[in-house]
């Protein structure tokens, strides 16, 4: 079962395919997403990396967090399954 773990502290030039790389020296990569601003299109510095199993998913971390990519030292961790929270349309007081 593939395993989720967040990763933070991305410098805003690493792209999706330059993450999937990086981890992949640890075991299948199974996902790879960078969160965007919807507004700016900008990155968030944030994402997001499946990895194939429980054990790649540690070696990634063991091999990844603190470790300077793009010129940022990231944040790896074990991402939380929390459930999305709504988001409200914006707009006015109803």
């Amino acid at each position: 079962m593939a395993k989720k773990l967040y990763v933070g502290n991305l410098s805003y030039n690493t792209t999706e395919d330059g993450l999937k790389n990086l981890f992949s020296g640890f075991g299948t990569v199974a996902s790879a997403k960078i969160i965007f601003d919807r507004e700016t299109g900008n990155s968030k510095g944030f994402g997001f990396i499946e990895m194939g199993s429980d054990e790649e998913a540690a070696a990634a971390i063991t091999g990844t967090n603190g470790r300077e990519f793009d010129g940022r030292q990231l944040r790896v961790n074990e991402a939380m399954d929390k459930p999305r929270r709504e988001r409200s349309g914006g707009g006015g007081n109803w």
